[in-house]
């Protein structure tokens, strides 16, 4: 029997990365929805089939009805550690807007993406925790709710990013079924960035190389490198953190997030921690701190450009980011959804909804994973 193309809305589309991670598995884009200009900028310069609104989700009316999967990553800075945490924020509702359209939609599955830290919060009009609101709101409409939290490095992304994601599957969840199981191994960077390190002739979007680094605090000494000198990522910005700056090709990437800065370092490249000088420097928050910092010293620097972070994502480097600046790109792709993690999540889904089809048992990957009680 023949697999047909299953229908899905997408709310909150961002950059795209959670739907290119569905698209992958060959469904059917009906309705991409997005407030922020630059991201429905982006998706539509690559993805002009794809019907794209530039709408705020509150008000939205969707033009299609009895889709297969509703899809979104509601924002995510009322719950993010990189965030206020604040349970009052307005956006922390905003998942309310995914129950509103799967009442008027009838998805067969709905999939919410966010941070880990929306299982800790509580909702302030009930006391009760996030976790919990969201769930019962989908039961009461006649759906079973999985969800876990999951690291994406053992999904494909080389990152040790963790994220949350709800399954809610509506009528007869298929024997078996379990959320996707991780691999064994986690995925490292130099798939994805050694090879872009040393080549600074590639010609791809939102890709241009510019060694000679400038920094207060780092030394770009400034000298000819030779054909053997390995560029390294380095992390520029946070010197304060724990972890050595200097990162391992053979490990997953920390978080990329939207203020972080990293780039690449070659020839006698040394890191050490120093203690600050706060009596002398600029724009000091506590002169009082004694904190060692990180200094990286390197025959040359420069920070990692656009498509680099976006390799980390796992975009697709035809990829292109739209926007007026650095900025308005670093801010799209630091919000996305990894693509392979999001290609593993629609994996999922479409096996439920070839199992219900079909009427089969759900082929387990690994151990079976009870659905989780509060």
């Amino acid at each position: 029997m023949a697999t047909r193309n299953y229908k899905v809305l997408s709310l909150f589309s961002g950059a795209g990365g959670l739907d290119l991670g569905f698209e992958r598995h060959n469904f059917e884009h009906l309705e991409c929805v997005e407030i922020d200009e630059h991201c429905v900028n982006t998706l539509k310069k690559n993805r002009p089939n794809w019907n794209v609104f530039h709408e705020d989700v509150t008000i939205y009316q969707p033009k299609h009805k009895n889709i297969d999967v509703l899809i979104g990553g509601p924002p995510c800075q009322g719950f993010s550690l990189g965030g206020n945490r604040d349970p009052n924020d307005p956006r922390n509702r905003l998942f309310l807007e995914m129950v509103r359209i799967a009442k008027q939609t009838q998805p067969r599955i709905v999939v919410i993406e966010n941070v880990l830290n929306l299982r800790t919060m509580q909702a302030p009009w009930s006391g009760r925790n996030f976790v919990e609101e969201i769930s019962e709101q989908f039961e009461k409409l006649g759906y079973s709710v999985f969800f876990d939290v999951f690291r994406v490095c053992y999904f494909g992304v080389p990152q040790t990013r963790r994220r949350f994601i709800f399954i809610a599957i509506k009528g007869k969840v298929p024997k078996n079924y379990q959320l996707p199981m991780p691999d064994i191994n986690p995925a490292t960077i130099r798939e994805v960035l050694f090879d872009i390190g040393q080549n600074d002739i590639l010609q791809l979007p939102n890709h241009n190389p510019e060694w000679g680094f400038k920094s207060q605090v780092h030394k770009n000494l400034g000298k000819k490198t030779s054909k053997k000198d390995i560029a390294v990522p380095i992390r520029i910005s946070r010197t304060g953190s724990d972890g050595n700056p200097i990162r391992s090709f053979d490990e997953p990437f920390p978080a990329v997030d939207t203020a972080t800065v990293w780039g690449w370092a070659k020839g006698h490249l040394h890191a050490e921690r120093v203690t600050k000088d706060r009596s002398i420097e600029k724009h000091v928050r506590n002169p009082e701190a004694t904190t060692e910092l990180w200094r990286i010293s390197a025959d040359q620097m420069r920070t990692f450009t656009h498509r680099e972070y976006a390799r980390l994502q796992t975009f697709p480097d035809d990829w292109e980011f739209t926007g007026k600046n650095k900025r308005d790109h670093q801010k799209q792709i630091g919000n996305a959804v990894p693509v392979n993690f999001a290609a593993r999540i629609a994996e999922n889904v479409k096996k439920v909804l070839i199992c219900q089809d079909r009427d089969k048992d759900f082929e387990p990957e690994g151990n079976f994973q009870l659905k989780i009680e509060l």
